[in-house]
């Protein structure tokens, strides 16, 4: 196999480190490609940087395929800014909220409506915390267990949707290493078949329900609880909300739930309609037919929820419009991120780095193995840098070829990264989600942290063995294996801790 032996592994952990200590995906992906066009190159940084430009990152622009996702990505910018800016998502919670009377009411509906509010795993802890934290304080339930739902139900929904912005970015990672392992296979058909493979993020969102019905705490969650329950604090004395229960979000007026409703329902009959004129579900929907058609309808959907803002005289027209090219704008960094990760898998691809690995692997480590491998490494990495984008970024370009060649099960070994991912993306203190969850739900963010710690490493623990499991038996069955350990693991962990802080608790 070629490669440039362990030099071609620069690249990459050039842009794991870099990504650990400045915190930055652009400056951490940038960094990997020059230095490994530098290496390509032969050292000289002049040529190095005009080719880095011209033959890396201006071809990944002009590519036919990546200008298509990279304009998707903005139709869903700016759907997903008028969606937060409509006050729909405040209003259907809030419509719901007053049928809750109960402990466990209460955290069903904020899970539940942080599944709702799936388009957006950012717009999830400012929506839902802000209108379940009155809730939660007259229920005697602590910030720390609401931070801990809307995190739940943030990053690890987002990732099981194939056709919001994190689907159209991992999908952009995954068809360019098909394109280069001349995989035909369609990325869209791909991404669903893995969903079952995603161990972390479907454990991460049941588990909330199972918590809250059988009323299990334990770790700092428990003290958080004992707290509220026995003194009726909601902080500790030395806790430092990011923001206090007085500083509410401002409400937009005039605001309905249909303001969610309806474009959502416009979206997705749009979306599947036209899918189905392609022969979805029954044939493959070729990758171009199903950018087209998303773009159509997350535009269809913009174009209704505008029209609901006019009529209910939410906003003016202008301010609506403004909305909605920020959204756009937003999206840049997306968009510069994606590009610079296609680039940075070509330069790997070039250097051979992903031969290399599999030609030291090759014989030592058992093919079964790799996925739980995989998923430990992005664990680490995504847990110190706090980003799971830029983890799939560096990670699928080695994984895929990795899995293509050991014969290890591909659909499970991209299952183990982008778990990986959104494990550290879940907890990390440094996460962008993690300290918007802190924000949403008014808790001091050393205490979300540390409470919502054991409950994610409980997670991660049944992944590890699901993907020691599925890399051998390459079953979707898997993952009702790990969700019965994880059934079973409350059970035990409730029926331990019952005893000890629920007496008195009215559930």
């Amino acid at each position: 196999m070629e490669h440039m032996g362990i030099v071609s592994l620069l690249p990459p952990i050039i842009a794991v480190i870099l990504a650990i200590v400045t915190k930055n995906v652009v400056i951490s992906l940038f960094s990997g490609v020059y230095i490994g066009v530098l290496i390509l190159v032969g050292g000289r940084p002049l040529e190095a940087t005009m080719e880095t430009i011209e033959n890396y990152l201006f071809i990944q622009v002009a590519d036919g395929y990546n200008a298509a996702v990279l304009v998707l990505l903005f139709f869903i910018g700016g759907f997903v800014a008028l969606m937060e800016k409509s006050g729909g998502g405040a209003a259907l919670a809030e419509k719901a909220a007053k049928s809750i009377n109960t402990r466990v009411r209460a955290q069903l509906s904020a899970w539940l409506g942080g599944v709702i509010i799936f388009f957006s795993d950012i717009g999830t802890p400012l929506i839902v915390g802000p209108v379940f934290e009155k809730i939660f304080d007259k229920a005697k339930i602590s910030r720390e267990k609401l931070a801990w739902i809307i995190d739940s139900t943030s990053s690890p929904v987002a990732v099981l949707i194939p056709f919001i912005g994190w689907g159209v970015y991992i999908m952009g990672l995954i068809k360019n290493e098909f394109d280069l392992l001349n995989i035909t296979t369609s990325e869209f058909s791909t991404l669903v078949q893995v969903i079952p493979f995603q161990f972390y993020a479907i454990l991460a969102v049941l588990m909330v329900p199972l918590v809250a019905m059988t009323k299990l705490d334990f770790g700092p969650m428990a003290k958080a609880e004992r707290r509220i329950q026995q003194t009726g604090a909601l902080y500790w004395p030395e806790s430092t909300p990011l923001r206090k229960p007085e500083e509410n979000d401002e409400r937009t007026k005039g605001s309905h739930a249909n303001l969610i409703l309806l474009p959502l329902a416009v979206l997705f009959i749009t979306l599947f309609g036209l899918l189905i004129s392609f022969g979805f579900p029954f044939k493959p929907v070729p990758g171009n037919e199903f950018r087209v058609a998303l773009s159509t309808a997350y535009l269809f959907a913009a174009v209704t929820i505008i029209i609901l803002m006019l009529i209910y005289k939410v906003k003016k027209f202008g301010e609506i419009f403004n909305i909605y090219t920020t959204g756009m704008q937003k999206m840049v960094y997306v968009a510069v991120t994606l590009v610079l990760a296609w680039s940075l898998g070509k330069v790997i691809n070039e250097m051979g780095t992903a031969n290399y690995i599999v030609e030291v692997m090759e014989g030592n480590v058992p093919a079964f193995i790799i996925p739980a491998i995989l998923f430990l490494v992005g664990a680490g990495m995504s847990l110190a840098s706090g980003t799971s984008w830029g983890t799939f970024a560096i990670m699928l370009p080695i994984a895929i070829p990795m899995a293509v060649t050991l014969d290890a099960h591909l659909l499970v070994c991209i299952g183990a990264v982008l778990s990986g991912g959104i494990f550290g993306d879940h907890c990390s203190p440094i996460s962008d989600t993690t300290i918007l969850s802190s924000t949403g739900a008014g808790a001091d963010h050393i205490d979300h942290v540390k409470t919502q710690f054991p409950y994610a490493l409980l997670n991660a623990t049944i992944a590890f063995v699901g993907f020691i499991v599925a890399g051998i038996t390459g079953s979707a069955i898997t993952l009702l294996l790990t969700v019965v350990l994880l059934i079973l693991a409350v059970l035990v962990l409730s029926k331990l801790n019952s005893s000890k802080y629920k007496k008195g608790v009215v559930a």
